[in-house]
C-alpha cells in the first residue's frame, strides 16, 4: 500500500519528461494517488501528451494562473473528475530573459511584473481556484529554489522566489485552521527545460556536484520528486509553513 492510497493529487506545470511535476505526478500515482494534471494554452496539448507517458494516462484541465476566469472556472472543471482534492503540487514559474542575470539592474516593472504573477501569486491563484476541494488533512506544496540569497544567473527571477516563499507562509497561515498544511521542497539544479532557458545558467555547472555533501545528479529529478511526494502524504503531519531542501545539503555547507 503506497503512502498516497485513496488521495487525489492536482499537478501543476507538466511539459515534458524531465520536469520535477512530471516525475512527481509518476510516483504520486505509483504511491497510490489519482493524479489530475493542469495544462494552459497552446502547452495544454503537450500536457495532454505527457500525461499520457505517464504510469496511468491522467486528465488534463485547464488553467492558466494569469487569467482570473481560469481560477474562477478551475473548481468546474475539477468536480466532474473528483469530488475532493487532497494534494496540491505547484510547479509553477517563469521569467523573461531581460530580468535575469546581468539585466537586474535594467528591468521594467512590466516585465518583472509578471515573473512575481507566474512564480508568486500564481501559488495563491492555484490554492484559490481549488479552494473549496481541499479536504481536511490535504497538503500543498511547491517547489522553490533558495532565495535566502542572491544568484548571480537568477535576477529578478530570485526576487520572485523570495516573494513565493513567503506567499508559502501566508497561505500555510490562512489554510491552518482547517488543517491543510503549504509547504515548498528546495531544489538544487535539475536539467529541465526551464533551467536549461536561463541566460548564463551555464556558469553554475558542476558547483552542485563537487559541493554538496551527499552529492548531486542533475540530470534526475527523482530525488526532488520523492520529497514533495512525501510531503504530500500523511507523514508530515505537524509541518506547514517550511521550506525543506532536497539539494544533497548544498544550502548546509559554506566553503
Amino acid at each position: 500500500m503506497g503512502i498516497l492510497e485513496g488521495k487525489t493529487v492536482l499537478v501543476s506545470g507538466v511539459f515534458n519528461e524531465s520536469s520535477i511535476a512530471f516525475t512527481t505526478a509518476a510516483l504520486a500515482q505509483q504511491q497510490g494517488a489519482d493524479v489530475i494534471l493542469t495544462g494552459f494554452g497552446r502547452r495544454k496539448r503537450l500536457t495532454e501528451a505527457i500525461a499520457k507517458r505517464l504510469p496511468v494516462t491522467a486528465p488534463v484541465v485547464d488553467f492558466d494562473a494569469t487569467i482570473q476566469d481560469d481560477v474562477k472556472a478551475l473548481h468546474d472543471q475539477l468536480t466532474p473528475l473528483c469530488d475532493h482534492i487532497d494534494g496540491l503540487v505547484h510547479c509553477i514559474s517563469a521569467s523573461y530573459p531581460n530580468v535575469v542575470g546581468d539585466h537586474f539592474p535594467t528591468a521594467t516593472w512590466e516585465d518583472v511584473s509578471h515573473s512575481f504573477q507566474v512564480s508568486a501569486y500564481s501559488f495563491q491563484s492555484l490554492v484559490q481556484g481549488c479552494d473549496t476541494l481541499l479536504a481536511a488533512g490535504s497538503s500543498v506544496v511547491g517547489c522553490t529554489l533558495d532565495a535566502s540569497v542572491a544568484w548571480p544567473v537568477y535576477g529578478w527571477a530570485g526576487v520572485a522566489k523570495a516573494a513565493y516563499e513567503s506567499v508559502n507562509q501566508y497561505l500555510a497561515l490562512h489554510l491552518a485552521p482547517r488543517n491543510i498544511r503549504c509547504n515548498l521542497v528546495a531544489a538544487g539544479p535539475i536539467d529541465s527545460y526551464t533551467m536549461k532557458t536561463i541566460e548564463g545558467i551555464d556558469t553554475i555547472n558542476g558547483m552542485w556536484e563537487t559541493r554538496a555533501p551527499l552529492t548531486w545528479d542533475r540530470s534526475t529529478s527523482e530525488p526532488v520528486a520523492k520529497t514533495l511526494v512525501a510531503v504530500l502524504s500523511d507523514w508530515l503531519p505537524a509541518t506547514t509553513g517550511e521550506i525543506i531542501h532536497a539539494d544533497g545539503g548544498f544550502h548546509a555547507i559554506a566553503y
